[in-house]
């Protein structure tokens, strides 16, 4: 093989793997392009998504608010338990001295 047959056949070889090379990507990018109707479809969910967000914020913050006030609720009822409860020690340290002083003056008499 002469130098001019090596030329044109390394042309034609190239020439061949160029042509290849182009249908390649013609048919890569004929499969894999997007539509409108995926597109539409993309916006839908994006907008879905979107809401959905939006709804678990709105969620999240009124469980946020919610526990607030019931934290804030526990702790008064808690307090008002704590006074009952002193009202009660005291109530009934005032009934023993009262039984005390009954029975003594009984004993008296």
């Amino acid at each position: 093989m002469n130098r001019d047959q090596f030329i044109i056949a390394t042309a034609i070889i190239l020439f061949v793997a160029f042509l290849l090379g182009w249908f390649a990507s013609w048919l890569l990018h004929r499969l894999s392009r997007v539509t409108r109707a995926d597109m539409g479809e993309l916006e839908r969910m994006a907008q879905s998504l979107h809401e959905a967000e939006e709804t678990r914020d709105e969620a999240l913050s009124f469980f946020e608010e919610r526990e607030q006030e019931l934290t804030h609720r526990l702790s008064q009822s808690e307090a008002e338990m704590r006074a009952a409860m002193e009202t009660l020690r005291d109530l009934r340290a005032e009934n023993d001295d009262l039984r005390s002083y009954i029975d003594r003056h009984i004993r008296k008499a």
